[in-house]
């Protein structure tokens, strides 16, 4: 037996209500800390938040999506993955 079967026979299924809350959690964080940043640098803060639109929106879409692809392709999960251990 090589090592990739006995880590596959000892690993333990992961609930499916931790893998909805991490991607819950995930697009929060993701939103509101991209949101924030890019609308900081873009001069498009509100009282209420942050608005954007035009350029700062597809650059926050392409935020959204990177922080996704990065993190679960090439740094082990993305940020409550890891923290709620759904990978």
């Amino acid at each position: 037996m090589t090592d990739t079967q006995s880590d596959t026979s000892t690993a333990k299924p992961v609930s499916t209500w931790r893998k909805v809350l991490a991607g819950i959690l995930d697009f929060f964080t993701i939103f509101f800390v991209a949101g924030y940043v890019i609308g900081y640098a873009t001069g498009n803060l509100t009282a209420e938040g942050f608005e954007l639109e035009g350029g700062p929106a597809f650059v926050f879409f392409a935020a959204v999506i990177a922080y996704f692809v990065v993190f679960s392709k090439y740094l082990g999960g993305t940020l409550w993955q890891r923290i709620l251990k759904t990978r």
